[in-house]
């Protein structure tokens, strides 16, 4: 099965049927403007050597050379095995189910640091969860972004290797909404627990504290009273930082509603407090020791014993159409607009007679 990194960007794909239609419009108004000089019959023997079908071999194989460079910009990936048996072997285990609620929100643009050139929060912020994920064994992890509205962006699951593949994919663009609802990603989180399994089971919000739309502080009491632990993992400074219009024009800063930079730090008081009533940890993630901390946090909650279905490795597979492209790309480059002397021995259609 292939699944691929960047999934949006298939997309591109549209680009085709629309170079197709603007080739095709191309073909007719060449053809119009012919029909000046004369009749197409008239005009043909005065081209023996022109073409009706090489431009369009031509153009067939640059847009599937381009079908396949989109397809290696969405970076596909294959599950294989190593062994015939080695697929869907079961294994026993012993561990929790955590559920992770990434903040994307611009705000998360911001430097983490007290220097506005700092690496940005959401940068260090996918650090962090790749080092959480990283120290995880036997446990089952789920991903939840949220910026205005919360998306689930992965089911709960024990197969780390697709975990830290998503991890590639976030981005403050993946949400529509802007805005900062950490009590939906919470409400999110725990309907995405099973209630009828045994496992213990947390919530990790990891965020910049600024919540604007919903009571995130009740949402995270009424996952504690379900039994639910709730830990908070705070990026950024307490020093006010601008906020980037986006990631790709990180140098220019949003403005409020008087035209002065918006600016946005972190809010521990809020942080410490979600995490105060869903009976977990606040932790820094300034901090040199803020995975330990969460890790050691998380080893609190015991562990439940289950069957494992053992992941199996996952290769890149974009070389395969990377070799596509360029055997379709060469064969393009040497063929040339005029007709194809050896094809026309033969006869591929039937003259129609009176």
């Amino acid at each position: 099965m292939i699944t691929f990194v960047y999934p949006k960007l298939l997309y591109l794909l549209l680009i085709i049927p629309v170079a197709v239609l603007i080739f095709m419009m191309s073909r007719a108004a060449r053809l119009k403007r012919m029909s000046r000089f004369g009749k197409p019959e008239l005009l043909n023997p005065l081209m023996p050597e022109a073409s009706k079908y090489v431009p369009w071999i031509k153009f067939s194989l640059v847009m599937g050379a381009m079908a396949m460079l989109i397809i290696i910009l969405a970076r596909p990936i294959a599950t294989v095995s190593t062994t015939d048996d080695e697929p869907g072997k079961e294994t026993t285990a012993r561990g929790i189910e955590v559920v992770i609620c990434m903040d994307v929100s611009r705000s998360m643009l911001a430097s983490s640091t007290d220097e506005p050139d700092g690496i940005d929060r959401l940068k260090r912020a996918k650090h962090i969860l790749e080092r959480l994920i990283g120290k995880m064994n036997d446990d089952k992890v789920g991903l939840i972004v949220f910026a205005g509205d919360a998306y689930t962006q992965l089911p709960i699951t024990a197969d780390y290797i697709s975990a830290k593949m998503f991890i590639n994919s976030i981005s403050t663009e993946m949400v529509p909404t802007q805005g900062t609802a950490i009590g939906s990603a919470i409400e999110m989180a725990m309907n995405s627990f099973n209630p009828d399994d045994k496992f213990q089971k947390a919530i990790v919000i990891i965020t910049d504290g600024e919540n604007f739309e919903d009571d995130a502080v009740s949402m995270a009491k009424k996952a504690s009273d379900a039994g639910i632990q709730v830990d908070v993992i705070g990026i950024g400074s307490g020093t006010p930082m601008p906020i980037p219009v986006s990631e790709s024009r990180a140098n220019e800063y949003m403005r409020d509603m008087n035209g002065q930079i918006a600016r946005s730090a972190l809010d521990v008081e809020t942080a410490e407090k979600i995490a105060g009533a869903g009976k977990g940890i606040f932790v820094d993630g300034a901090s040199s020791t803020a995975v330990d901390d969460l890790d050691e946090q998380l080893s609190t909650l015991a562990k439940t014993e289950y069957l494992k279905k053992m992941a199996t490795p996952r290769s890149q597979q974009f070389p395969v159409f990377a070799w596509i492209a360029f055997v379709l790309l060469f064969i393009e480059a040497f063929m040339l607009n005029r007709k194809i002397s050896w094809l026309t021995k033969y006869t591929f259609f039937l003259e129609k007679r009176d």
